[in-house]
């Protein structure tokens, strides 16, 4: 029979003394469990779930989204606790439920593997009526499934070789809910989340103003040294949504929270702004800014210097104005930058229309930095991945786009980070431009992507245990943004170390953000060819070639010889040594 592998939630569910409840009375039992289990069957299909899998008193099912899984567990347990209302005591038929997102195999309709047997041994532990998940669940539903989660630390499952690190979720025995543990501690010194700015403009078109309206204020704060910053793409995932600000500082780890909204009509700007202390939920300062549309710069720098100064009134916050200078002074050009910005964050770094609009913004204001970087970005990434029309000329406008960033905005966390980054994957010196992305994070070492762009040069230049650090800062400062490209350095480094089954995971994550990114197919395949899961490997590679008939990479960037022998040597073995 043939089987595949891919990665899955799976739910695992058990009776709480089953074999009790069938001697107290064997026939009712077993008609109550029919009877449950065809009133919780519609719930799992609203959430998603396919059954693969029922013993006597328990069942197995599987979800493409472990949000899914997890919602479907809550409401199996609410189904439980209605269900038992009227039974007594002694003959309720109370549910244990596990969770875990990992890889499984797939052999007909059946589901085998340690995504399966971690899940059942997780439901093992969990307390009646309550639920128990992996970290690796955790940290896709955090902040997306409104339940608190309770900190149980690494637990060691039986006939599981490492210790797993679990989190309870949902009621406890009493129905009372679990005290949650703070999921991130607070750093050591005074930190902020800056929530998205509601749009109050009543069109939506406008909303990518107010994002960047938000932006210009988490850069500004970003600049104090003695403050530690959320980055956006974190801050970013509660867009839309009600949300406990307490509850949000835990998530983040931050004990600030500053929330507002923008109104831009007839030329003038309205921003008001709250800053909460989210370990009390006290309102700390509120205060409303208006101005033209002309003067929006100052009105930025108004709310952070007066957010720093009730945060730490001792540090003078007007460091900030002084070490802030304005990119541009064309309200046009940064009107077309911020739509640049947000299309190349919603459509990836491939985007012709960031493109159309970074180059209409440079073209008003030649000495634009961050338009410059950011264009230099797109085009490099586009000469890189292959989707270019003209390589040779994509090479040449990434490459001048950069040094003309530099040269006009020396100053600029961004602009540093950005430049280095497009000239990296041009080939430039790789440690003159992890030079730059040093200062980069020595101007502000609260910058998530600075520090997954230093994590990624590092992976290139062989320095693997630094690439792990700087790609998990990284994530620190961006704890919401827990899936993605940051991964994929984490597990590149651990591949080139030949640490193989460590690096899989990392890999998996990252083609479940983006599964059309060939980088990641090739060294994932390459990873299972060394660890002898040849059939694995061919299907990684079958499912590559649907993406690019070019299944062979250049590995040009890579420094070390023996990297580059490792992963071609691996892909080799995965297309076929006579290909």
């Amino acid at each position: 029979m043939a089987s595949t592998r891919r990665l899955a939630a799976i739910l695992a569910a058990d009776i709480v003394g089953y074999s009790r409840l069938m001697g107290l009375d064997e026939a009712g039992t077993v008609q109550v469990l029919r009877e449950h289990r065809a009133a919780a069957d519609p719930r799992i299909a609203e959430h998603g779930g396919r059954v693969f899998k029922t013993t006597g008193d328990g069942v197995l099912i599987e979800f493409a989204s472990v949000v899914g899984a997890v919602e479907c567990a809550l409401a199996l347990q609410h189904l439980a606790a209605e269900r038992n209302a009227a039974v007594a005591g002694d003959r309720r038929m109370e549910w244990r439920i596990g969770v875990h997102l990992g890889d499984v195999l797939i052999e007909g309709d059946d589901i085998l593997g340690d995504g399966v047997n971690i899940a059942a041994r997780l439901e093992g532990i969990a307390e009646p009526n309550g639920i128990c998940i992996s970290e690796d669940a955790f940290r896709q539903v955090r902040g997306k499934v409104e339940v608190q989660f309770a900190d149980m630390g690494e637990q060691s499952l039986k006939n599981i070789a490492r210790p797993v690190r679990v989190y309870c979720v949902g009621s406890s025995p009493a129905g009372q809910p679990i005290s949650p543990a703070a999921a991130l501690p607070l750093p050591d010194k005074p930190s902020i989340a800056v929530l998205p700015f509601a749009n109050m403009s009543g069109d939506p078109e406008q909303d990518y103003f107010a994002d960047g309206m938000v932006e210009e204020i988490i850069t500004a704060l970003s600049r104090i040294r003695w403050l530690f910053v959320i980055a956006r793409n974190s801050s970013f995932t509660y867009k839309g949504r009600a949300v406990d600000v307490k509850r949000v500082g835990r998530e983040l780890g931050v004990r600030y929270i500053l929330e507002g909204s923008v109104r831009k009509a007839s030329g003038r700007v309205r921003i008001t702004a709250q800053l909460i202390d989210a370990t009390t939920g006290t309102h700390l300062w509120a205060d409303r800014f208006d101005g033209l549309m002309e003067d929006v710069f100052d009105l930025q720098d108004r709310v952070a210097l007066n957010v720093a100064s009730v945060i730490e009134p001792v540090l003078q916050s007007a460091e900030t104005s002084r070490s802030v200078a304005r990119p541009t002074t064309d309200i046009t050009a940064y009107d077309l930058y911020l739509r640049a910005y947000a299309t190349h964050l919603s459509a990836g770094p491939q985007s012709g229309g960031a493109l159309q609009l970074l180059d209409q913004a440079i073209e008003r204001d030649p000495y634009y930095g961050p338009a410059l970087a950011l264009a230099a970005v797109c085009y490099g990434r586009r000469y890189t991945l292959g989707g270019s029309e003209d390589r040779e000329a994509d090479e040449g406008k990434a490459a001048a786009l950069a040094r003309r960033a530099l040269q006009v905005t020396a100053d600029d966390p961004a602009v540093l980070a950005n430049a280095a980054y497009a000239l990296t994957f041009l080939g430039e010196d790789i440690g003159a431009m992890m030079a730059l992305v040093d200062r980069a994070l020595a101007l502000n070492p609260s910058f998530a992507r600075g520090w997954y762009i230093s994590g990624t040069l590092r992976l290139l230049a062989d320095q693997l245990d630094t690439a792990i650090e700087h790609a998990e800062n990284s994530l620190r400062l961006s704890p919401r943004e827990r899936v993605g490209w940051a991964h994929y350095v984490i597990g590149a480094a651990h591949f080139f170390s030949q640490r193989f089954e460590e690096a899989v995971p990392k890999f998996l994550l990252t083609m479940q953000e983006d599964p059309s990114g060939t980088t990641c197919y090739r060294i994932l395949a390459a990873c299972y060819a060394h660890m002898g899961r040849l059939k694995e490997a061919r299907e990684v590679v079958a499912r590559l070639r649907v993406i690019t008939p070019n299944v062979m990479p250049t590995v040009r960037l890579l420094r070390n010889p023996n990297h580059r022998e490792l992963f071609l040597s691996g892909l080799r073995m995965a297309i076929g040594e006579t290909e």
